[in-house]
């Protein structure tokens, strides 16, 4: 008998997301259980009770917290459809770039709760093109991060496909743009045309309200 498998998330968060999609790109079927992050449940609470923060996966009764730690998990769990590399250097770059991802988001919360315009503001866009740029520089002449197939790298930077996106509307300024990062911005199409990645979106329009409503309240609460 198969342990049961369920992952707490919620509706709009790149971490959850992280999670179903390595778990769809194995096969592997879980039962999902949405998460109200302002009002926590007391099963997250028990599952997560350092953190009490989602993701959570839960295999077999036994829960694992922190999403990168989470895909680690599921990738030596079920080794089918690998999800790193097999050559032990490259594994390594690969994790490098992954935990790269997560080592820059304040860069990118930063933009996104600064106000349009200004020194800060410019600052803040100045270095998320900086990191902008790494990425297009790392991706080469690859489609994806994993070459020809999505990896560990590509779910850990594939909020961009969809969250960023409502980032840049919400600040009004588009920094991921085809003219000055034609590769990245290419890889951000292909990554979003995959099936198992695309059919995961949430709505766009719903979550670009939550991003605004995210953002107004950092910037009600600066002032």
């Amino acid at each position: 008998m198969e342990e049961e498998i369920k992952v707490l998330g919620f509706w709009p968060s790149p971490y959850s997301l992280r999670v179903i999609w390595a778990l769809k790109l194995k096969g592997i079927e879980y039962d999902y259980i949405e998460e109200d992050i302002f009002n926590k449940s007391e099963l997250l609470i028990q599952y997560n009770p350092t953190h009490k923060k989602i993701p959570v996966l839960v295999h077999g009764g036994k829960p694992i917290s922190e999403s990168l730690v989470i895909l680690e998990y599921i990738e030596e769990t079920w080794p089918q459809t690998p999800l790193l590399p097999k050559d032990p250097y490259q594994r390594a770059l690969a994790r490098f770039w992954t935990q790269f991802a997560d080592e820059k988001r304040p860069i990118f919360s930063a933009f996104f709760i600064s106000p349009s315009g200004g020194e800060k503001g410019e600052k803040a866009a100045k270095e998320v093109s900086e990191v902008l740029k790494i990425l297009e520089e790392r991706l080469g002449n690859d489609k994806f991060f994993g070459g020809e197939t999505i990896n560990m790298v590509d779910i850990a930077h594939g909020w961009l496909a969809y969250w960023f996106e409502c980032v840049e509307k919400a600040v009004g300024l588009k920094l991921l743009d085809p003219n000055t990062l034609p590769r990245l911005h290419t890889w951000v199409q292909d990554f979003k045309q995959l099936p198992i990645i695309k059919d995961t979106f949430p709505d766009h329009n719903r979550l670009l309200v939550y991003v605004k409503s995210i953002r107004e309240r950092f910037l009600v609460s600066t002032e």
